[in-house]
């Protein structure tokens, strides 16, 4: 089972995985994010990190933003475009973390899939009091997305705090109570192999058994799912429609249906418009690493509405790739760290501009020590997946301004070297190691 969990980890780190919005630049504004402790009750042991941008709404929307498995807070800070939307539209972010051994969110026990019953949700729910009570916070404000695991607590809390949160977003999950287990597990292989199959009622009475008497209204829900999923399989996404369809007293029949990109079919229930109760997207050939689209996210939260700070916001990244630069004239250092497990690995690698103008466009070459083989990524292109590899930019992280660094990682396999690449070059200039 722990094997099964660093595997759900790994191939999470989906967390960023390779994300559509996982923009990492550093934001222009002087905020930053912070830990807060002492938070309120906490059952779990878990650390809240927050960020308050500079210029803030007068009543400011909350987003919670829930990690992968294996990940944390500041890493789904650093691989994710919600800051830098915070800056330009003034809500607030909180960033949970887990503590466990197994960096996984609690979405299996009975005590997670009750209103009050202990574990994670009241952690979270902790925070997002302190949140509304400092800073004037709109308590009709509050959203939560999350990917994986993340995407899993996404449920969690939509169906334990339906009084709380406005809307969810789900990438890469399960439905709300699929992960149930009676013997103490994390982990349900039942329900992430998409053989937990249940009608839209059997689904719905779940989400309702977890705040019994509530007939208020219901968070709207907007769920991402790619079908080469092979981690928490592609049939989720349809119980999960059914569950939220259900919830909200609806049909599963789409009242409207579109491709917003190639490979992309998105459908909505109970409307027609950008915030229908229910929206999913799925992902024609899209793995468990898919990419997240923050833009999106904020777009059906209704976020992208609210009247921005009178100065000027940050720049959220581009969507196009612009061409690339020369190298940068003074120079630039990565980072890489290794996660290894039996015949597999992760490697998390952060490229630094430490020159004094901006890269546009980028490639970072390196050389694989023997053995080790890609077998998915994370925010760029890899090739070939073996020996001396070139991982390139996606559209959403090719600018790279001085002093400012992206990250990138990949999951492989192994034959017993788990070393690291001796050198890398960044558009063809050596970079220092850090």
């Amino acid at each position: 089972m722990r094997l099964k969990i660093r595997m759900l980890a790994a191939a999470l780190v989906a967390a960023l995985a390779t994300m559509v919005a996982l923009a990492v630049a550093t934001p222009a504004a002087a905020a930053t994010l912070t830990e807060v402790t002492g938070f309120g009750t906490n059952p779990t042991n878990l650390r809240m990190h927050l960020y308050v941008p500079d210029r803030v709404a007068a009543r400011p929307a909350i987003l919670v933003a829930v990690h992968y498995c294996s990940g944390s807070g500041p890493a789904f800070y650093s691989g994710t475009q919600y800051a830098a939307l915070a800056d330009r539209y003034g809500y607030i972010v909180i960033y949970p973390s887990v503590t466990r051994s197994s960096l996984c969110w609690d979405v299996s026990s009975a005590a997670a899939l009750r209103r009050g019953g202990g574990s994670d949700p009241v952690g979270i729910m902790s925070m997002v009091d302190y949140v509304k009570q400092r800073y004037n916070a709109d308590p009709g404000q509050i959203y939560a997305t999350g990917t994986s695991s993340g995407a899993m607590m996404t449920n969690v809390l939509l169906g334990d705090y339906p009084d709380v949160f406005k809307a969810g977003a789900s990438f890469a999950g399960v439905p709300f109570g699929c992960f149930a287990t009676t013997n103490g597990s994390e982990w349900n292989s039942e329900c992430s192999g998409g053989q937990l199959i249940k009608t839209p009622q059997q689904w719905g009475d779940l989400v309702r058994n977890a705040y019994p008497g509530y007939t208020g209204a219901r968070p709207r829900m907007q769920i991402w799912h790619g079908t080469n999923d092979d981690t928490l399989r592609y049939p989720n996404f349809g119980e999960q429609i059914k569950q939220w369809t259900n919830v909200h007293g609806l049909s599963q029949t789409p009242t409207f249906t579109d491709t917003p990109q190639s490979g992309y079919t998105r459908t909505r229930y109970g409307g027609s418009g950008g915030m229908a109760p229910v929206e999913a997207i799925s992902m024609q050939g899209v793995t468990h690493n898919l990419p997240v689209d923050a833009a999106q996210v904020i777009r059906f939260f209704g976020l992208d509405t609210t009247t921005p700070p009178t100065t000027s916001p940050t720049t959220v990244p581009p969507t196009t790739t612009p061409p690339t630069s020369p190298p940068p004239a003074g120079g630039c250092s990565v980072a890489y760290t290794v996660s290894a497990w039996n015949t597999g690995l992760t490697a998390a690698i952060t490229i630094t501009n430490t020159g004094g103008t901006a890269v546009n466009g980028w490639s970072l070459a390196f050389t694989l020590p023997g053995g080790q083989t890609i077998t998915s990524g994370w925010n760029g292109t890899y090739s070939p997946t073996s020996g001396a590899v070139t991982a390139r930019n996606v559209s959403y992280n090719a600018a790279i301004g001085p002093n400012a660094s992206v990250g990138i990682g990949f999951q492989a396999t192994h034959t017993g070297n788990t070393g690291e690449p001796a050198s890398f070059t960044l558009n063809g200039s050596a970079c220092a190691v850090a």
